[in-house]
């Protein structure tokens, strides 16, 4: 497994370019299903779970081509025909947005095979209301063996309202209904700017959406959709992991390709701590990282509010702070594994249930760590970045899902930190 080396200490300086969101990537992926005509997809971020879902599609029998641009690659995706409607056991333990391709599929084929996603690090991450919703709109699901069997002989549009916001549940959703017959409403529906994202990618195809966007979307279906071309948003939480990392290193970054729209939160919770971020030139952020932090308590939410995909950053970020923070995770029961982690590096902070309590400034000695999930292992980068000595970061392998070359973009602004590679 491949591991992170870094030498702490040093500010970031320079120039930053954010990728394409991974987020709004895979969905659109997926939505490539719901037509025979070939679709485009630019800015795609060159991450591990792009090849998940690569792979996943190629099980289907889709046809798949990656070209190389100056920022992100080009994905033309051209689903003719079905040959096998099973996303494997194999493929989704990899990567839980695999369940994407339930709702297209039963959609345009009338049939879908998907394994259960099972456990995960950071608490429960069921799928009942996606297969509620498409059971309101006439499929027949039944599980059989820990996959999701899933057919109809057509949809059914229908309002349904979710019993909590569910982001791929909301996407699912709405890629199935846009081939339904009749009207679709959802109601409490995720507000994430990927949703909406997805939303515009199926209406360029053909579909008739209004109201992605918001927590009432309204759908109006249609017999076929068609071809075109799509450019993926910014990541907004790979634009938030560097506005962190500027801050713990006091240093001072321009982001390029960022939406300032989609940061509004976090935006405000850093300016609370003392950074400084301000808005240039189009898709531009400057930010300085002050001498000192301010300790500033943080509740995650849905989007609008804090993400909670920052979560585990803005914690490394409060161990460098003045004062006690009190952080509280509201949307996954078992998301602060990485202060077991801090704790190892010097931090101070006590964890009850989804409340944690971080104290500083406490300075951070590296040590060896472990990654256990994707945001967890930005968030021990961040703290690597700023601790007195090596970090050794295992397992980054879950970085490697979301974050593209992470190692190179720290290296290009100053950071000392290499790649370790082992067979």
């Amino acid at each position: 497994m491949d591991k992170f080396l870094i030498q702490g200490g040093k500010p970031l300086e320079g120039r930053v370019t954010i990728s394409g969101a991974k987020n709004a990537a895979l969905p659109a992926m997926a939505a490539s299903l719901l037509t025979d005509q070939r679709i485009v997809l630019r800015n795609v971020p060159r991450v591990r779970d792009i090849g998940t879902m690569r792979s996943l599609l190629d099980e289907l029998g889709v046809d798949s081509a990656v070209k190389h641009e100056e920022h992100g690659n080009r994905v033309e995706i051209r689903a003719r025909k079905l040959i096998n409607p099973v996303a494997p056991y194999e493929l989704v333990k990899q990567m839980r947005a695999s369940v994407l391709v339930l709702g297209p599929l039963v959609a345009r084929f009338g049939h879908a095979r998907v394994s259960l996603p099972g456990g995960c690090a950071i608490g429960a991450r069921p799928i009942n209301l996606h297969l509620k919703g498409l059971e309101r709109f006439g499929a027949s699901i039944r599980i059989d063996h820990g996959y999701v069997e899933a057919r109809a002989d057509g949809l059914n549009g229908a309002p349904f309202t979710f019993d909590t916001i569910s982001v791929t549940g909301t996407e699912n959703l709405m890629m199935a209904a846009v081939l339904a017959e009749g009207e679709t409403i959802l109601e409490n529906a995720a507000r994430e700017p990927e949703v909406e994202d997805l939303a515009n990618l199926l209406n360029k195809m053909g579909a008739k959406i209004e109201g992605a966007g918001s927590d009432r979307i309204r759908i109006q279906g249609v017999s076929k959709l068609h071809e075109a071309q799509h450019v993926i948003i910014p990541d907004r939480i790979e634009a938030g992991t560097f506005l962190a990392a500027a801050g713990i290193t006091r240093g001072h970054l321009k982001l390029d390709h960022v939406e300032p729209a989609h940061l509004t939160a976090i935006i405000a919770k850093l300016a609370e701590t003392g950074l400084k971020v301000t808005p240039g030139d189009a898709g531009e952020l400057e930010v300085y990282g002050p001498d000192s932090l301010r300790s500033a308590d943080v509740i995650t939410h849905e989007y609008p509010g804090f993400a909670t995909d920052m979560q585990a950053q803005y914690m490394a970020l409060m161990t460098q702070a003045q004062g006690s923070a009190v952080i509280t995770e509201t949307i996954f029961e078992n998301r602060f594994l990485h202060a077991l982690e801090l704790l190892r590096m010097g931090a101070d902070i006590t964890v009850d249930g989804r409340r944690a309590v971080v104290r500083g400034p406490t300075p951070l000695s590296g040590a060896m760590v472990q990654a256990s999930d994707l945001r967890a292992s930005a968030s021990l980068v961040l703290a690597g970045l700023s601790a007195e000595g090596e970090t050794l970061i295992d397992r980054v392998y879950h970085i490697d899902r979301g974050y593209e070359r992470i190692e190179e973009k720290l290296r290009h602004v100053g950071a000392s930190i290499r790649r370790i590679s082992e067979t």
